[in-house]
């Protein structure tokens, strides 16, 4: 099947109208980030925790998909536009913890086959090697991001380094294997809210606790069902818990499998999802209905055992 074929079947995108209540603290928005976020009134959140589709990476089959831009600018821009909205939806202490991960420039291959171990690496299309680069260049992205953020209003406030220590092995042989990605705190102000000493982390010797550093070691989750990356609970955590209160508001407008919602539901806050795949939807309302029910069973087991005693 030739590329232009393969891009012919594409599906358009899932109208926005289309809601569901997973539970009374999480809210599911199907359908396309730009047009959902539109609907929401300004300062509603206390924080964002999100990773956007990764440019060239995966094609999720909709018309005018966020990661399918034909050049990085154009990709870049298309993250700037839907954060200028996240920001103006976030409360004036709001935060946004931007998870982003790089990408080296493709060769002018023009699509990529199917793995039978990781069956989302097919590709119907593959950008071009953008302007001023070369082949085998490792584009930047996530600092590309970051400085396009800065520049449009946003506070850069810190770059965590996630340090993947089972990180997906690599068959290259003249450069290291890539095993960190970028989670980058920005603000919408000057003063923001940041619990600090709900994230603090146990010194060496184990004998105390000191502020959260910057190099994060957190290690990739596998979920059933899923055949694409997931957030790590443990990367979504120090965010959620830094970045809102109790009972506070959490964003997430790429939702993919609903581990932000996963994790609100663990940490006491609630949430608002966005996800344009049905298929990923579909996927987080179980994953969140799962939770719900470990919850239950986890609350009744321990009044059982109050009980007894």
């Amino acid at each position: 099947m030739t590329a232009s074929a393969r891009t012919a079947n594409r599906k358009p995108a899932v109208p926005a109208s289309a809601r569901a209540a997973v539970t009374d603290r999480v809210k599911l928005v199907v359908g396309d980030t730009r047009d959902a976020l539109r609907d929401i009134d300004d300062g509603t959140f206390h924080c964002c925790v999100t990773s956007p589709p990764y440019w060239g990476l995966r094609d999720y089959g909709y018309e005018g998909q966020i990661g399918a831009e034909a050049t990085i600018d154009a990709y870049v821009q298309s993250l700037v536009e839907v954060f200028r909205d996240v920001r103006r939806v976030l409360r004036e202490d709001g935060t946004l913890w931007l998870n982003i991960g790089d990408a080296y420039t493709s060769g002018n291959r023009t699509w990529r086959d199917t793995d039978k171990k990781n069956p989302a690496r097919a590709m119907t299309y593959r950008p071009p090697t953008p302007k001023g680069l070369k082949p085998k260049d490792l584009i930047g992205l996530p600092w590309r991001i970051a400085f396009a953020l800065q520049a449009d209003g946003w506070f850069l406030r810190s770059d965590i380094v996630w340090y993947k220590p089972n990180c997906q092995p690599e068959s290259v042989k003249d450069r290291p294997t890539q095993a960190h990605e970028y989670l980058f705190l920005l603000t919408k102000s000057q003063d923001y809210y940041y619990d600090a000493a709900a994230i603090r982390e146990t010194t060496k010797d184990g004998r105390g606790s000191r502020n959260r550093r910057s190099v994060w070691e957190v290690s990739t989750e596998p979920y059933a069902g899923a055949h694409f990356a997931v957030f790590p609970r443990s990367l979504v955590r120090p965010c959620i818990l830094a970045g809102s209160p109790r009972d506070g508001l959490v964003l997430d407008p790429f939702f993919g499998s609903g581990t932000v919602g996963a994790v609100c539901l663990e940490v006491g806050r609630q949430c608002v999802g966005i996800e344009l795949k049905a298929e990923y939807a579909d996927l987080a309302r179980e994953r969140l209905r799962n939770v719900l029910d470990g919850a239950t069973e986890r609350a009744l087991a321990s009044r059982g055992r109050a009980a007894l005693r």
